[in-house]
């Protein structure tokens, strides 16, 4: 029968080759060296030091648009991309955006819709972290309604000319290139706009109690002036910025679950040594329900994201299955975080465990990227066919 791992309840990593597992230790030793020891300090400042920094050392170990092929690019599997995004984010939800950004949007955009000359000039770079990228979708006044953005691409010659705005951007005021969708005349349109262009600007946002870690910025775009080969010339209307948003939701499946892991074993390494009535508290049967509990919920989703990994890396991965991991695994991760506070009492609201600092960065990623309720309405067609979306 083996011995029980009670780190595996279910197995799982019986499932992953040594390469899997070679790509999981190499991102957990990075996060364990470069984001652990000071994490708590950043999210307390609420600030990410030396960002372009760790973007070249995440460039090093291959975590930059890893599952893309080419042009400087890891080529990994979509099951090693997840793996990474749950490590990372068993550091800190903020360190999985940043690299999530890079690689599933910004890197992916121009992968997937850019020119030769286009993939030629932002890949390589953007891949070994020199780079960094953003991607400008949601706007101030419509967030889960794309289609109605504001931000619009005039020709004027053979130019062209942007005006518009863009919120809630990771990764916006450190970024060298912005990949930026905007209304035109033929449709919804993105564009490659590098960040030093004469108009573009991108003002970081402050006073957030989530996400802390990371740097989220406002993109304003004042008679942006762009050259014809700017815009991605393979999509026009919203299935390119949506088929990005796919790739990225699929990262946070993952990514989830590792904030839950994270607190997951806060609270049972916890539970062992505090003691209450003369015995540790892991010893009482409803500390130990919730441990169960906690640990049924974060293997079911673990397994669910690999199912999913495995379903992208066949070629057979569908938006609703993608929306359906997002919806179970961030909600149940929420979950986990916050039984856990209730095992550590007082000091979980502490940032000396990373129990609130999880639960608050994932009320951001609940929302972000598709909210409950976008990811419930896509279910709801899928099972009747009815389109509850207008």
């Amino acid at each position: 029968m083996g011995t029980f791992d009670a780190g595996d309840l279910l197995g799982i990593d019986e499932l992953l080759s040594g390469e899997d597992l070679a790509v999981r230790e190499t991102v957990r030793r990075w996060v364990g060296e470069r984001v652990l020891p000071g994490v708590a300090g950043w999210y307390e400042a609420g600030e990410l030091p030396q960002v372009r920094e760790l973007a070249r050392e995440l460039g090093a170990i291959g975590a930059l648009g890893m599952s893309l092929e080419g042009y400087g690019c890891a080529g990994a599997s979509a099951v090693q991309y997840g793996l990474a995004c749950l490590e990372l984010e068993a550091g800190d939800s903020g360190i999985r955006s940043l690299v999530s950004v890079q690689g599933s949007l910004a890197m992916y955009a121009i992968h997937r819709f850019g020119s030769e000359e286009q993939k030629r000039e932002w890949l390589p770079r953007m891949a070994s972290g020199e780079v960094i990228g953003c991607f400008g979708l949601t706007e101030p006044d419509h967030g889960s309604d794309p289609g109605s953005m504001r931000t619009y691409a005039k020709r004027d010659g053979a130019d062209w000319v942007l005006n518009g705005r863009k919120m809630w951007i990771t990764n916006g005021s450190v970024a060298g290139v912005a990949v930026v969708w905007a209304q035109t005349e033929a449709g919804v349109r993105g564009f490659v706009v590098p960040t030093d262009t004469d108009g573009f600007s991108a003002p970081e946002i402050k006073h957030k109690w989530s996400l802390r870690a990371s740097v989220t910025s406002e993109l304003v775009m004042d008679d942006v002036r762009l050259p014809a080969d700017a815009v991605l010339p393979e999509v026009v209307g919203l299935k390119g910025p949506l088929s990005c948003l796919s790739h990225a939701r699929y990262g946070i499946v993952w990514g989830a679950m590792g904030a839950a892991r994270a607190c997951f074993e806060t609270a049972v390494e916890y539970a062992k040594t505090r003691e209450q009535f003369g015995r540790p508290i892991g010893g009482f049967q409803l500390t130990q329900a919730k441990l169960a509990d906690m640990a049924v919920e974060l293997h079911k989703g673990v397994l669910l994201a690999h199912h999913l990994g495995r379903r992208m890396d066949a070629g057979r991965l569908r938006p609703e299955q993608v929306s359906f991991g997002k919806l179970n695994n961030v909600r149940e991760a929420i979950e986990i975080c916050r039984t856990s506070r209730t095992i550590l009492g007082a000091n979980g609201i502490s940032l000396e465990y990373p129990v609130m600092r999880h639960a608050t960065n994932l009320e951001s990623v609940l929302t972000y990227e598709g909210t409950v309720e976008m990811h419930q309405l896509v279910l709801g067609k899928a099972l009747t066919g009815l389109d509850a979306f207008r």
